[in-house]
């Protein structure tokens, strides 16, 4: 077709083709510049639906107009040839400019971002492209990227002549290109934007990398990968990467819809936190801080008085024109957030625990409203006296708002100071200051969150407004004597538990109906078994009875509910009665990544897995500081045998910290599960140093990787060790028996560890480490005997 000429247009040249379409350069006569134009190949030419699609994909394109789109100019025939004319563009597609290489950075954020809002506002019209790839998109000589070919887009409402309920395609195949379709797309659900997010996801994960996230060739293998493997971390093929670019991409790439960026907005707000990074500030100290933002944010009265002045005849003269055009602008939309850590104005290191116990009753107020997400205690407790500017915080946490203030306690009287922030801006939104004597502290609490949820206009439920209206009067005493043992158990050392039963105890002398306390020695109990501390059969018993005896008084109280969820099911086998408990306790308070951490223990051991992830990861989003939470991220990946992903997750986590020796305990385990015995006697040989001193646990897992590595003798040792014991750690030294492939003993003790509630032997139903025990019907008797439910 080179030198002829089609309708108004002289064909130049012939730049490329593909399946759906042949496009060559061609000047337009009537307006003297160059355009882009696309024919159906002449095979597809009186295939109907072939046509029919061509046609869609310039109405589709042609009704967004945005700058990283490429516009269409018009449909055309020609001599029976359908052809479409759109905007010429000089440069490459993604495609080429990867090359198999990985690209930087900042280029990777910068195209990413580009694409991300060309998507918003397909989406905006109702558009989802559904074939994202490298190929279609171009790179402009700029380094503007132009989204391609909108062949394959889905209406999601009418556009032009389309309607909402067009199919699309009548093959039978779900449309799109294999290795950047979504695994909904692969089982032929019914897709929405986050489809188009997941395919983006693909491309930076290729941009980031110079390959695609699942390299396999061929359709079955590559479609089982999509559906049920997880991609290697991209700072492991790149580790130039920047960390929050690969958090991005897996985010992306989750299998679960619901986990992902839910719209092409939320994903373009984080790509461009990276490419307009906040400015930082000098450090300084936290009074200097303090200073500074007080100053800034409450100017003197004369200066706000002279600018009213200078600018009263400008607005007198506007006459409301703006506000009659476009409306007054709206408030930053809050939909997440975190409560720093409250400053304690006391000048007395010894009032500590009072600022930290009024920051964590702030953040569980605020934790009842299901439609705020609001950051765990211990990631905020991060920032305890931090410099960071608020932006950055606000970054790392993953919020929108950032509650910051200063509590000031001075006898019975206690004064809160709080403001809210927009945290992505530093904006100042709201502030207040409450007084109040400290019997009426819980009224307090609750009426700043009544406060918070009015500023923000976030939905709150008839069911979280009667909660957040409570506040009884509290006796000062009992409640003085509650914080201090909620800041001893937050340490959750044995030395620290045993005082902060203590500290609820002498509480309830003070207050016997002060439930809060009870819920409090429930906790305490609950966690010395976990440690060795004291027999399960010992604690769990008293745990049961103070949660059950917090409930008798309020029922409501969500620390209660859990607490005896993990009696039920940690001692008493009750799973359906700890289900409903652990259920009750997030209805009562939806964001406590304390609750949705402990559910995810309780649904791993009952190898429902998609549920534990999906969990377990809320947790996290919860408490992204947390280190056991990101630990066990691939704890559970781990019972579920999901080895590679295990593994890529606790790297994560010992990025965030090399010496946490949980992690350590538990990559070894990774590797002694993948045959790597070596490299997994080294890890819980770093743990067992870490921890400076030999935990049970510890030791059994060496002993098991000797025993599986060939080194009986090494693993006797370790044996011999625990049954120099006294109690005989007993789990531990079934497991090293297992490892030597001595059933019987292995059986004898699991026996043992069943009739005194051996701490985690529940575990059993799923570890790998008793795998050589499954088929033995003593095993199975005692999975019976502890009332597993059938998988």
């Amino acid at each position: 077709m080179i030198g002829q000429t089609v309708s108004h247009y002289r064909i130049l040249e012939k730049l490329g083709g593909g399946g759906m379409g042949v496009v060559y350069k061609a000047e337009d006569t009537n307006l003297g510049r160059y355009v882009a134009l696309k024919f159906l190949p002449e095979e597809f030419a009186h295939d109907r639906q072939a046509v029919e699609r061509f046609e869609r994909e310039a109405r589709a394109a042609s009704a967004i107009d945005h700058p990283n789109i490429c516009t269409i100019y018009e449909i055309g025939d020609h001599q029976g040839k359908a052809f479409i004319s759109m905007q010429y563009l000089e440069g490459q597609t993604l495609k080429h400019r990867i090359a198999g290489q990985p690209l930087g950075s900042d280029e990777v954020a910068k195209l990413g971002l580009q694409v991300a809002e060309a998507l918003e506002a397909a989406h905006a019209k109702g558009i989802i492209h559904r074939d994202i790839k490298p190929a279609n998109v171009f790179v402009t000589a700029t380094g503007q990227a132009k989204v391609l070919d909108f062949g394959i887009a889905k209406l999601l409402r009418p556009v032009s002549e389309a309607t909402a309920t067009e199919t699309l395609t009548q093959t039978g195949v779900a449309p799109g290109t294999l290795p950047y379709m979504a695994p909904e797309q692969l089982r032929g659900q019914v897709v929405d934007a986050r489809a188009d997010v997941y395919a983006l996801g693909c491309v930076l994960y290729e941009m980031a990398t110079g390959q695609r996230p699942f390299r396999e060739e061929l359709g079955p293998p590559l479609i089982d990968a999509i559906l049920h493997q997880m991609p290697v971390a991209p700072r492991a093929l790149n580790p130039r990467l920047v960390p929050e670019l690969e958090r991005i991409i897996l985010k992306c790439l989750d299998k679960d819809a619901d986990m992902r960026y839910q719209s092409a907005r939320e994903l373009k707000v984080d790509l461009c936190r990276l490419v307009t990074p906040a400015a930082t500030v000098a450090a300084e100290s936290p009074q200097a801080r303090a200073w500074r933002r007080t100053v800034r944010r409450a100017l003197p009265l004369a200066v706000i008085m002279a600018v009213t002045l200078l600018t009263a005849a400008f607005l007198w003269n506007l006459g409301g024109v703006r506000e009659r055009l476009l409306g007054p602008p709206g408030p930053p939309r809050i939909e997440s957030l975190a409560v720093l850590p409250l400053a304690n104005l006391s000048g007395d290191p010894q009032q500590e625990y009072f600022a930290d116990g009024m920051t964590e009753a702030l953040i569980t107020e605020l934790s009842k409203i299901s439609a705020l997400s609001v950051i765990s205690r211990t990631s905020v407790m991060r920032y305890k006296a931090s410099d960071k500017p608020m932006p950055r915080i606000a970054r790392e946490l993953n919020v929108d708002g950032v509650l910051e203030g200063s509590v000031l306690r001075e006898g019975n009287q206690v004064r809160i100071t709080v403001q809210l922030i927009h945290g992505p801006t530093d904006k100042h939104l709201w502030a207040e200051n409450y007084q109040r004597e400290l019997r009426g502290v819980l009224a307090l609490q609750s009426e700043v969150a009544r406060a918070i949820a009015r500023e923000i206009q976030v939905k709150v439920s008839p069911q979280e407004q009667a909660r957040l209206a409570g506040g009884h009067q509290v006796n000062p005493e009992a409640y003085e004597l509650y914080l201090k043992g909620r800041f001893h158990w937050n340490k959750r050392t044995e030395g620290d538990l045993q005082k902060s039963i203590a500290y609820f105890q002498q509480a309830l002398e003070k207050d016997p109906d002060f439930a809060p306390a009870y819920a409090g020695i429930a906790d305490s109990y609950n966690v010395l078994p976990i440690q060795g501390s004291l027999p399960g059969a010992e604690a769990y018993p008293k745990a049961r009875v103070a949660a059950l005896r917090a409930l008798e008084i309020d029922d409501t109280l969500t620390e209660a509910h859990a607490a005896l969820a993990w009696v039920n099911w940690r001692y008493n086998w009750d799973w359906a009665g700890a289900e409903s408990e652990f259920k009750r306790a997030l209805e009562l308070q939806p964001s406590s990544g304390h609750v949705h951490h402990w559910y995810a223990l309780y649904l791993t051991v009952l190898n429902r897995t998609e549920e534990a992830l999906r969990e377990i990861k809320r947790a996290r989003e919860l408490d992204p500081l947390s280190l056991i939470i990101n630990a066990n991220v691939a704890w559970v990946y781990y019972y579920a045998r999901q080895y590679d992903q295990a593994l890529r997750e606790c790297q994560k986590a010992l990025e965030m910290d090399a010496n946490f020796p949980q992690a350590r305990t538990y990559l070894g385990l990774i590797y002694a599960a993948k045959g790597m015995h070596q490299e997994a006697i080294a890890e819980f040989q770093k743990a067992i140093a870490l921890a400076g001193a030999r935990p049970p646990s510890y030791l059994g897992a060496l002993g098991y990787a000797y025993a599986r590595a060939g080194n009986k003798a090494e693993a006797q040792k370790l044996l011999n060790e625990l049954l120099e014991q006294k109690p005989v750690p007993l789990l531990p030294v079934a497991q090293i028996y297992a490892g030597l492939g001595q059933k019987q003993e292995a059986l004898a003790w699991l026996e043992r560890a069943y009739e005194v509630r051996g701490s985690s032997i529940e575990f059993i139903n799923i570890s790998p480490s008793v795998d050589p025990l499954r088929g033995d019907p003593r095993f199975q008797d005692l999975l019976r005997r502890m009332n597993f439910p059938e998988n």
